[in-house]
């Protein structure tokens, strides 16, 4: 008997085993990440399968709902239908690569080189970190694939037509994350990070000129006829048509809650994302709530965020 060999063997047993453990640690946590990331930036409202029947079932796992598409968003250039983003090989995005998976985030571009439209909020989502995008990619590739074909879209001429978006892009796109203001802190920095690439809030809050670009110069000051026509609040610092004489705490506690300082309960779209931010860490709310309060005021003629409450 090789007593060297042996020992050799067994040493290299033990090296394969903790790698391969490693691996799987690493893997857990990146999926768990991930789903932090997943319920943070509210996937689930806008991917959300149709309702009824048998399709609702197989878009149901136990009491975990699963993004299997469908659901109609209500825009001025037509009706766009979110897609099947469960691990289905055939209807989802189950035989994506990972790289594949970043570019549609960090560039709107899908997995056949077609630009996105716009609906998917690409121009907030490519500010998020390569770790952040590979955490989500580990998420969506652990959930049950549901095997449910796309909807099309109902977008009116020409804002269905792909190539046309080249030019919306080059107006209305820059790709790339977000540059940290180390002067402001890493809370500060954080709720930043939060607030525009994970929880978009942008995306809602901010007017959209003619052709669907964000008004950027009028950044977080409601929206009139915002997705699905919902109005959107103003949420700049402004006291009289913002937020600007609610607390930190009266922001965290609306994160946390939906109820705002009136005591009342948030109603339309805002209700969804609250079920995604009432997930989040109470220092992750709290970091998000310090960047709102930090948005410098503008006034406008918007219904104040009471109006756009629903009351108990």
């Amino acid at each position: 008997m090789n007593v060297s060999k042996i020992f050799t063997g067994a040493l290299l047993g033990i090296g394969l085993l903790a790698t391969t453990t490693g691996v799987r640690a690493t893997d857990a946590a990146s999926i768990e990440r991930g789903k932090y990331l997943y319920d943070a930036a509210d996937c689930y409202s806008c991917h959300s399968g149709p309702r009824g029947g048998a399709k609702n079932n197989a878009a149901t796992s136990g009491k975990l709902k699963l993004p299997s598409g469908g659901l109609g968003l209500d825009t001025p250039f037509g009706t766009f239908r979110s897609p099947n983003i469960t691990p289905d090989k055939q209807y989802g995005i189950g035989a994506w690569s990972q790289a594949e998976f970043k570019t549609s985030l960090r560039s709107g571009i899908g997995r056949e080189g077609e630009y996105l439209f716009p609906v998917f909020p690409y121009t907030s989502f490519t500010k998020l970190t390569d770790r952040d995008m590979e955490d989500l990619y580990a998420y969506f590739m652990s959930l049950p694939a549901v095997p449910l074909p796309n909807k099309p879209h109902e977008a009116k001429p020409p804002f269905n037509w792909r190539p046309l978006l080249i030019f919306w892009r080059t107006l209305f796109f820059t790709p790339g994350t977000i540059k940290a203001e180390p002067a402001r802190g890493d809370v500060w920095n954080r709720g930043n990070y939060l607030v525009h690439a994970v929880a978009h809030c942008e995306e809602c809050h901010t007017p959209r000129n003619f052709l669907g670009g964000l008004d950027l110069g009028r950044s977080f000051s409601g929206n009139i006829g915002g997705p699905d026509r919902q109005n959107a609040p103003n949420i700049t610092s402004d006291v009289k048509t913002g937020i600007g004489s609610w607390s930190i705490a009266d922001i965290e506690n609306l994160l946390k809650t939906g109820m705002t300082p009136d005591s009342d309960l948030i109603g339309s779209g805002m209700r969804a994302v609250v079920q995604g931010t009432s997930k989040l860490t109470d220092a992750d709310r709290y970091a998000m709530a310090l960047y709102l309060k930090s948005i410098p005021p503008i006034h406008v003629d918007l219904p104040p965020p009471k109006l756009a409450a629903q009351s108990k």
